[in-house]
Formats: structure tokens, C-alpha cells, sequence
């Protein structure tokens, strides 16, 4: 497919079969996240929206460090745009949280403070094991204010008190006790794991991942009740399309459904 993203200044940006390859590409600054990059992620989080060809968005950083957080020297020249800007963080995790595809992070070196939170608005986090974890914002005298919604959905109020409160930094094997990262790999079995993700995710149907994705948000946090008729009418229309059909006659079959021998499908 052709590349939309090509020329975006903090971004490298490839396709590959069903794989949207994006790297954070300011290795000179350990990848930390400038404005310009916020608003970059933004551009293709927003930008696949409704695209059925990409099923997942892997994120990595160059010069293997994955994000060693916000630009400090921008930080503290400039104030933090404001809530309806495209380049606010906020609005930026939430498209990459929200995104239709699997977004899968790979994280090396380091992910702290801004990259933490990319961390915890993934689907599936594949960490190497001596990559550094940390909310060092509070020993920076200042607090992590726009992520902090997503690093609490993701280890909880208890675990987030104690990690944003000292600004401790931890490893691999932590990170997943504490389900930040899914998946831990020592450096040389690192690409293993993440074809091993993504061969998973190459049986899975397309539109299908998009809406488990939106069942998942729209039923977290509500009463069953509030939710039975939307899950009802959801499971049906998927249930009469022509992914379903496929993938249940494939299923009768004894064969594969032909998304997962069809990259671009």
C-alpha cells in the first residue's frame, strides 16, 4: 500500500503486509517526545482509522532506547498546548488507545515518563529484558499529569501511587509483574517474540480485531445491564458479515480463513 506517513519529521513509517511499522525516529534525543512527535503519532493513529489492510501498529525506537520521555529543553521553554490541540499528549494516547488495530509496543532501552505512557495505551507490550521503566516526573518537579489515567487503568491505583509518588526505575520482569509489559525477551530473543505476536494476530480477522477493540471500551466500567443489547446486536452483525461467514465455514473446512495466509487482506 502506499505510505501516507512518509514525510512526517519524528516518524519512520513502513508497511509491511498486514504490520504498520512505526519507529520513533529522534535517536540523537533517546526518542523523547517533542511536540512535533506528539503530533506525528497523532497524524497515524488518526490516519489508519477505518484501514481493514493494517491490523497491527508496532512501535519501536530507533537507536534502541523506545522513548526516554517528554523533551525536557521544550518542556521547559514552552507551555503545554492546550486541550484541543492536535499536538496535546493527551489527545494523543487517547487515538493511539483507541486505535482500530492491535498496537503493539516493543520496548527497548528505556520507556519513561511520556513513553511509559505509550507503553500503557498498547495492546501488547513486548519488553527486552534490561529495558528501563520509570515515571520520573516528581524528582523533575513536576507530576505526570497527562498520562496519568493510563498508567492507573493499567497497574492499578495501589501500584501507581507507589511508582509516580518516588520516581523509582525497574526492568523487565517487574514491568510485567506489574502488567505493563505482556511479554519479556532477553536482547537476542527479542524479534522471536514479536513475530510470535504477530503470527497470532495474522488468524485474526480484520474488522473483527476493530470491533472487540470498541466492545471492550464500550462495556468496561458499566453495569451488565446497560450493556446486553448493545453486546447482542454486535455479536449478530458480526455473526450475518462476510468476515464471520468465512471464518466459521473455514472453522467446517478443517482449512485456514484467508486473512491468515493474506498479509494485505
Amino acid at each position: 500500500m502506499s505510505n501516507p506517513f512518509s514525510t512526517l519529521e519524528t516518524l519512520a513509517v513502513r508497511f509491511e503486509g498486514m504490520v504498520a511499522h512505526v519507529t520513533l525516529n529522534r535517536a540523537e534525543a533517546k526518542n523523547a517526545m517533542n511536540f512535533q512527535m506528539v503530533a506525528d503519532l497523532y497524524t497515524v493513529f488518526t490516519g489508519l482509522r477505518g484501514n481493514r489492510d493494517v491490523r497491527a501498529i508496532l512501535l519501536r525506537g530507533a537507536g534502541g532506547t523506545f522513548c526516554s520521555g517528554g523533551d525536557i529543553k521544550e518542556m521547559r521553554a514552552q507551555s503545554v498546548p492546550d486541550a484541543e490541540s492536535r499536538v496535546n499528549l493527551d489527545a494523543m494516547l487517547r487515538a493511539a488507545n483507541q486505535a482500530e488495530q492491535v498496537v503493539v509496543a516493543c520496548i527497548e532501552g528505556a520507556a519513561l515518563g511520556g513513553g511509559f505512557g505509550l507503553a500503557c495505551v498498547s495492546d501488547i507490550a513486548i519488553a527486552e529484558a534490561n529495558a528501563v521503566f520509570g515515571l520520573p516526573e516528581v524528582r523533575l518537579g513536576i507530576a505526570p499529569a497527562y498520562i496519568s489515567p493510563f498508567v492507573i487503568q493499567r497497574v492499578g491505583f495501589t501500584r501507581a501511587r507507589e511508582l509516580m509518588l518516588t520516581g523509582r526505575r525497574f526492568k523487565g520482569e517487574e514491568a510485567r509483574a506489574y502488567g505493563i509489559a505482556h511479554h519479556v525477551a532477553p536482547a537476542e530473543g527479542l524479534q522471536a517474540q514479536i513475530e510470535a505476536v504477530l503470527a497470532d494476530l495474522r488468524q485474526c480477522a480484520p474488522s473483527a480485531i476493530a470491533s472487540t477493540k470498541a466492545l471492550m471500551f464500550e462495556v468496561a466500567d458499566k453495569p451488565l445491564d446497560d450493556t446486553v443489547a448493545y453486546r447482542a446486536d454486535l455479536l449478530n452483525r458480526l455473526r450475518q458479515g462476510e468476515e464471520a461467514q468465512e471464518g466459521m465455514r473455514a472453522f467446517l473446512e478443517k482449512r485456514a480463513p484467508r486473512w491468515a495466509s493474506d498479509d494485505a487482506s
